[in-house]
């Protein structure tokens, strides 16, 4: 009788030790300089406005421009993972990330400035696909709800880190240093990595189960459990051949199409409020009267709620699951969100503020850390890098639309329109979400019917 590999079985029956925490902050610390450097445009155009070394039309370009990247970053993420392994794909990206971003401190001009970011943004469009990907993959079913939490966690000190650092560099040293500062810490994880296993999932479905298999037996013997083969599901065989190629338009297929526009609805809800929050905030409050110190100062305060937001997450995930939690969450932020605008004094803004970015942060955290459990390890990445793709797509707009809104109805025309997307979405998911929650991936697989245009997948799902 052939051996067999059985990773996703022999990875869900692990407890979580020192292995899992370990790929949690080496793949956190990942995703916590993509925030910083995605959360410093904000503190940094708004001095660069101030200063007149720019103007609200360049700095909406600007962020177009970072968003043009990330989309393409993201979808070149998503088919260079589940082609050639998640390891490769995940430092390519970081390399371009920190190269670039070290770069963007001695742009002589805006434009070129802008030039830089496009590519400094194909670096980062993947760091949200692999990262919440990877841990998926390894984190057994019963704590995947909070690992996803603790991520977002470790991503949301980044940005609550860019606000407070800004507000402090920004004044005394000045913006470019805020570009120095993250692409020295990109670099640095980016060597740390290098040693970061390839998902043993992946490695036995494409026929590499001899590696597979070898990584698990590693991660077994520092667990202290001894090997084991679940009988119930379906295995490969050591050395045995690749399951048969699938192709991108699986995503499109009966069994799947339904979890492909649920996971593309959810991350443009996601990118487009926190986007519209973080990136803009600061200018608001120049644009309002507020010196840039004081606008720092105040988005500082709010963006606080990007730490007790996934934190909230970590702690209730794995007890409301992901369905659940994007509904409760997702009227939260259309309430708070609906209250925002009509405050003045300031400890009712900051306060206020606080909470709605903190619920942000929640429905941030659910929707991009649920994706990769809708999609098979076949596809996985191409599926949530096709959702990342389409929500940064709608960043690259997203600027003017929200220029728009600011300019003709104030800060209410914006924070209303990202209520009432948080609303629809709390609704669709309601009626028609899958709830993921302590399942294992394998189990989660939706029915393929073959066709020459998906290739095979043969698997269950489970509601």
């Amino acid at each position: 009788m052939s051996a067999v590999v059985n990773a996703g079985a022999r990875l869900d029956r692990l407890p979580v030790f020192a292995f899992h925490r370990r790929m949690l902050w080496l793949v956190g610390l990942g995703m916590f300089f993509d925030s910083f450097d995605n959360t410093l445009s904000g503190a940094v155009l708004a001095q660069l406005l101030k200063s007149g070394w720019s103007t609200l039309e360049l700095n909406s370009l600007f962020m177009s421009a970072t968003f043009v990247g990330l989309t393409i970053g993201a979808a070149f993420a998503g088919w260079l993972s589940d082609r050639y392994g998640r390891l490769f794909a995940y430092q390519f990206n970081l390399l371009i990330f920190g190269v670039m971003a070290l770069a963007s401190a001695v742009a002589p001009n805006m434009e070129v400035l802008i030039g830089i970011r496009f590519f400094m943004g194909i670096g980062m469009g993947a760091e949200y696909v692999m990262g919440y990907g990877l841990v998926t993959e390894f984190v057994p079913p019963s704590k995947r709800g909070r690992y996803i939490g603790l991520l977002g966690l470790i991503a949301g000190a980044g940005v609550f880190a860019s606000s407070l650092v800004g507000m402090v560099v920004i004044p005394n040293i000045g913006w470019r240093a805020m570009f120095v500062i993250g692409g020295l810490g990109t670099i640095w994880v980016w060597w740390l990595r290098r040693h970061l296993p390839e998902s043993p999932r992946w490695l036995e479905r494409v026929g590499r189960g001899e590696e597979a298999d070898a990584i698990v037996r590693e991660i077994e013997v520092e667990a202290g459990v001894t090997p084991y083969v679940a009988p119930h599901r379906p295995a490969t065989k050591i050395g045995g051949a690749p399951s048969k190629s699938v192709s991108f338009g699986v995503l499109f297929s009966k069994g799947v199409i339904s979890r492909t526009m649920m996971a593309i609805m959810l991350n443009v809800v996601c990118l487009f409020g926190s986007y519209s929050l973080t990136g803009w905030m600061p200018t608001f409050f120049v644009q309002q009267g507020m010196s840039v110190t004081k606008s720092l100062g105040f988005n500082t305060a709010m963006m606080a709620g990007f730490l007790a937001g996934p934190l909230i997450c970590a702690l209730l995930s794995d007890r409301i699951g992901r369905r659940w939690g994007i509904v409760l969450f997702g009227v939260i932020c259309a309430a708070v969100g609906a209250v925002y605008p009509f405050l003045e004094a300031p400890v009712a803004v900051i306060t206020c503020g606080f909470l709605l970015v903190s619920a942000v942060a929640v429905f941030l955290t659910l929707g991009l850390g649920g994706t990769p459990e809708l999609f098979p390890t076949e596809y996985r990445f191409r599926g949530g890098g096709l959702a990342q793709m389409v929500g940064r797509a709608g960043l690259i707009v997203s600027p003017f639309i929200v220029l728009y809104l600011f300019e003709n109805f104030g800060i209410t025309g914006v924070i209303g329109a990202i209520s009432g997307l948080y609303l629809l979405v709390a609704l669709v998911m309601a009626v028609a979400g899958l709830e993921t929650n302590k399942q294992s991936l394998e189990d989660l697989e939706p029915e393929v019917v073959d066709s020459p245009q998906a290739g095979a997948v043969h698997t269950t799902a489970q509601r």
